[in-house]
């Protein structure tokens, strides 16, 4: 009788870790994937997008880690270079997805990428944050994709309406990058947007090329035989140095406006006196920033030696709203899967989050309500000028 009592004891001791230790095990880290271009027609973006997120990544694990449900994690950040092509970002994509496995994605930035990227992460059922795609279509019937920033369609109406009323223009002409989903999207938006104010046939000319070109004077041409008072070109900082300079060798006498994509150190660095006194929309403004935007602002400044872009501000923001997420979980179970859902199911409950480019809560759709700002280069820096919102 005894030999049997042993032997159901030394039998249950041996059942009873293995009971115990079945299911998956919490991770000591948590790994977020970084789809940005470090090469490439827009490699700046890509730098600074890193920059910030390794910032925000740094004060977080100096901490001790990100604490969710009483418990901390450090956070581990892999970064794919996406060489500013959007078959290269989907294949970071599913690399970070697939053979990472990470819990979140955030990038692509530009919505050339940005946009099949949403529907790879989508597919996978995976989270992904874009910093700074303003396109419609990367979130749309994307449940597993957010954005950091406004939209085009937003976007479009508020240079319309700043134009208007700022300089009492009714003639419009746009020049955009016909082979980008982001400025191709804008300048439909713009002109939508300028026609709704003005009446059909208000934007006279509405020109565009392909990306990689250089030479635009035979567009600019065409813009400065009409009557048009304003040239609304939605451009990267690659482009809008070279198209603002030609304008005035042509010298055409439109005022030339932009969009968020002007927003980079790399513009006031490659266009100089020819952008001054230019305005564009964007999502935040150096110049002049307080509290807790000043304070990184003034980090990025010491660290790096030049004020940081709107999109190195979006990419800290979109860290620190997929870290609230994760945190309002609760808990990482260990299981990807149920992980990853309910990190999205938590991003799309986010309200009033107070980021450094402004104050957002998500739609069902993923994109943040907030505000945009107007911005003039003034003596070589980006100055707050006007503010609109929704």
């Amino acid at each position: 009788m005894l030999r049997k009592v042993t032997f159901i004891l030394l039998a249950l001791i041996t059942i009873v870790p293995s009971l115990t230790s079945c299911g998956p095990k919490a991770p000591a880290t948590i790994k977020i994937g970084l789809d940005v271009p470090m090469t490439g027609d827009i490699a700046y973006v890509g730098t600074q997008s890193q920059r910030a997120a390794e910032m925000k990544v740094e004060d977080i694990n100096g901490a001790g880690g990100l604490d969710v449900g009483g418990k901390k994690y450090k956070i581990e950040l892999i970064i794919e270079d996406n060489e500013s092509k959007a078959e290269s970002a989907t294949a970071a994509a599913t690399k970070l997805i697939t053979q990472d496995r990470v819990l979140a994605i955030v990038g692509p930035q530009a919505s050339k990428q940005a946009v099949p990227t949403g529907e790879v992460a989508n597919e996978n059922e995976t989270p992904m944050i874009s910093p700074w795609s303003t396109n419609p279509n990367t979130t749309l019937n994307r449940p597993w994709v957010f954005r950091a920033c406004f939209l085009d369609p937003f976007q479009g109406p508020v240079v319309a309406n700043f134009v208007t009323n700022e300089f009492g223009f009714s003639k419009a002409a746009v020049l955009y990058d016909v082979a980008s989903d982001y400025p191709k999207g804008l300048a439909e938006n713009f002109r939508d947007a300028w026609e709704e104010l003005h009446g059909s046939g208000s934007v006279v000319a509405f020109e565009s090329f392909t990306t990689g070109d250089t030479d635009f004077s035979a567009q600019l041409t065409k813009i400065k035989g009409t009557d048009a008072e304003v040239l609304f070109t939605p451009q990267y900082y690659n482009e809008v140095p070279l198209i603002v300079k030609q304008a005035r060798e042509l010298g055409l006498p439109q005022v030339i406006v932009g969009s968020d994509s002007w927003g980079d150190p790399k513009t006031l660095e490659l266009c100089g006196d020819a952008c001054e006194g230019l305005f564009f929309s964007t999502h935040y403004a150096a110049e002049g920033a307080t509290g807790a935007t000043k304070e990184f602002i003034d980090r990025y400044e010491a660290a790096y030696g030049e004020t940081p872009g709107d999109v190195a501000a979006l990419t800290w923001d979109a860290i620190g709203i997929l870290m609230q997420a994760i945190q309002n979980c609760g808990a990482i179970t260990g299981d990807l899967a149920q992980d990853r859902k309910c990190v999205r199911d938590a991003l799309a409950q986010i309200k009033d989050y107070e980021g450094i480019t402004g104050r957002m809560t998500f739609t069902e759709e993923g994109d943040p309500i907030k505000c945009a700002v107007i911005v003039q280069i003034k003596n070589g820096k980006f100055t707050f000028y006007d503010q609109a919102c929704p």
